[in-house]
């Protein structure tokens, strides 16, 4: 377990190609630390704060038929996550993700993630592109259309919605 967690932070820490831009406010409500942006894993690492990141990333018990089936389909997809990193459940959710996205080997290139705030705004209007009323929600693209999306819970797990997604999308060819 201790490895697989390392071998996440490993991915995540070499992601330093990839592009932040975000900034950073205090929720009114609940007092959590806001990321508006596009953002990379590793910002949220970094944030003392968000201690529901590791600690979620340690809990999970992924489903290993369905990690199976991912790790041969999944790679064959863009993610885009929107969440709201004051929000309990992108706090439960996207760590499960990360999680999942380690275990297959996922290529993190492949990966794009966007901070909102309360009023499901990013910094430069993705979440309006995206069309995104409640996050966090997960957008499986490829070629450059939306095939699939999960959105503020799950049916049954992070693995099997994704699993679900991508079973249909194979099915319509």
């Amino acid at each position: 377990m201790r490895i697989l967690l390392t071998a996440v932070l490993l991915m995540m820490s070499m992601m330093t190609f990839a592009q932040s831009d975000y900034y950073t406010s205090v929720d009114s409500q609940n007092g959590s630390v806001v990321f508006k942006g596009q953002i990379l894993f590793n910002d949220l690492q970094k944030e003392p704060s968000f201690k529901w990141l590791e600690s979620g990333i340690n809990a999970y018990k992924p489903d290993m038929q369905d990690i199976a089936f991912l790790q041969q389909h999944l790679a064959n997809y863009s993610i885009v996550t929107v969440m709201g990193t004051w929000c309990e459940d992108s706090q439960i959710l996207v760590p499960k993700l990360l999680k999942v996205m380690g275990m297959v080997n996922y290529p993190m290139p492949m990966y794009t993630m966007y901070g909102v705030d309360r009023n499901k705004q990013t910094k430069y209007g993705e979440s309006k592109f995206y069309n995104i009323t409640r996050v966090p929600a997960f957008i499986l693209v490829k070629d450059n259309e939306e095939v699939g999306r999960i959105t503020e819970s799950v049916s049954k797990s992070i693995e099997a919605d994704l699993r679900v997604i991508i079973e249909k999308d194979i099915a319509k060819k």
